[in-house]
């Protein structure tokens, strides 16, 4: 391949001159040029040695041979978060979504063709707009962190300020998302601080807020999974310069947390993948956005919302797009969206999931990690050198912690040779986080999970 010379044999017309002109084509000299972002350590300098020449059925048998030795998801307990979150997807969710009625389905420009998706993404609308006690849902965003994105430039639309204001302890990923999505348009993302008890600072935050506030936004839980107590104030504060409030949460803890509606969020976002979609190495995702009822908010808003009509003759309820803010739908200059098909199947599965739990179901559940990370916190404080929770306040589904003169890095690599995915460094977020790591547990571990994950941490000999 390039100019270390081999040819592959498996691949037809793989010849130097072949693979020269190609290049030559697309402006590089060489072929690791294309892979310039995966570090080199990760790229064969030459084709695996198989003896040959073989057939293609035995090449896949040999390939097979080798790829055993990996160790897969299955092998692995994984207690990783932080956006992403292992969950149980009940089979029924499975069956309906892969109805090809679903799964083939395309943006549904045809109402009178589409009925039926067009009915479960009003369904979607519908479930989550309880769930958040907002007016309304779109359907839907790509993740959390581009509906972040999307909810900061619909405010700017709203109000024409140019300030975001963020808590401190927030996604690094989310705001970098975030930063991209609003930089053209020249707004800036300041933070707030946040205590010990992971409590907004109400005093640098009037301080902060002022009329060129286009939104604050506050994450409850936060991205460290503590549960933020003075909330509201947050959201008074916002209102009392004229500023939207914009709240994150994730879906489950609404269960048992209060819906950010009920205090007075103007647009809530969150991450649909809890609720009925598979981890997938991080993807696909699906964002949740929505708000409290105001045309001109609405018209803000990105994406589709579907409404509920009756047919020409009035005589059967029907199903219609109301609001198409895509590129392909209206005059590219008034575009505010470019969410395509994909998010659809999604939406679907959400829809799907909060069915089949129902208010009691999704309660449950709740309470169920609820208490799951209770014990866990607790379990791990009685371990000698570990210093958990490290935020005095109360957690739901992830927390942090770190063990004493051990960096996040070495732990979580020691965590991995017991067969453990132990969580995230987020060491490099803030120094008050140095050698912490954020962990996750939900309703997929056991007990006996839980007391393996700690006893692996007990036989790291450090102390």
């Amino acid at each position: 391949m390039g100019q270390t010379g081999y040819r592959h044999p498996y691949i037809a017309n793989s010849t130097q001159e072949t693979l020269e002109e190609m290049l030559r084509e697309l402006g590089v000299g060489d072929v690791w040029e294309l892979y310039s972002d995966v570090p080199r350590k990760y790229i064969l300098e030459k084709p695996p040695a198989i003896e040959g020449p073989l057939s293609e059925q035995e090449v896949q048998a040999h390939v097979r041979s080798m790829l055993s030795r990996n160790k897969t998801a299955r092998q692995l307990k994984l207690f990783i978060g932080g956006g992403v979150w292992p969950h149980y997807i009940p089979a029924a969710v499975r069956e309906v979504i892969s109805r090809s009625e679903f799964l083939t389905s395309y943006t549904p420009y045809q109402p009178e063709a589409s009925q039926g998706m067009l009915t479960a993404l009003f369904e979607y609308q519908s479930l989550v707009a309880e769930l958040y006690d907002v007016d309304v849902v779109n359907s839907s965003m790509y993740d959390w962190a581009t509906a972040v994105g999307e909810a900061f430039r619909m405010a700017h639309r709203y109000n024409g300020r140019k300030k975001i204001i963020v808590p401190r302890f927030i996604s690094p990923e989310r705001l970098a998302v975030a930063e991209t999505y609003v930089k053209p348009l020249g707004l800036e993302i300041v933070s707030v601080r946040q205590d010990e008890h992971g409590r907004i600072d109400e005093e640098e935050l009037k301080h902060l807020a002022d009329r060129d506030t286009a939104a604050i936004y506050v994450e409850n839980p936060a991205y460290l999974g503590f549960i933020v107590e003075n909330i509201t104030a947050a959201g008074e504060i916002a209102h009392d310069v004229g500023s939207l409030f914009i709240v994150g949460a994730e879906p489950t803890s609404l269960g048992i947390l209060k819906p950010p509606g009920s205090y007075g969020a103007d647009i809530i976002v969150g991450e649909g993948q809890p609720l009925g979609l598979p981890m997938n190495f991080g993807g696909p995702l699906m964002g949740i956005l929505g708000c409290r009822h105001e045309q001109r908010l609405v018209h803000a808003m990105p994406g589709r919302l579907i409404g509920m009509t009756e047919d020409i003759r009035g005589e059967r309820r029907a199903f219609t797009m109301v609001l198409q803010a895509r590129e392909q739908h209206i005059r590219r200059e008034k575009a505010t969206s470019n969410i395509c098909t994909n998010q659809a199947l999604c939406a679907v599965a959400v829809a799907a999931y909060l069915a089949l739990l129902g208010k009691s179901g999704l309660r449950s559940l709740a309470e169920h990690i609820l208490a799951k990370t209770a014990y866990m916190i607790e379990r791990l404080s009685k371990i000698n050198n570990i210093q958990v929770p490290l935020f005095d306040a109360p957690h739901y589904m992830e927390f942090t912690y770190r063990m004493r003169g051990v960096k996040a890095k070495a732990l979580l690599n020691k965590l991995l040779q017991h067969g453990i995915v132990g969580g995230i460094d987020v060491s490099s977020m803030h120094d008050s986080l140095n050698g912490a790591v954020l962990t996750c547990v939900t309703e997929v571990h056991s007990r006996e999970d839980l007391e393996a994950y700690a006893r692996a941490v007990e036989s790291l000999g450090v102390g």
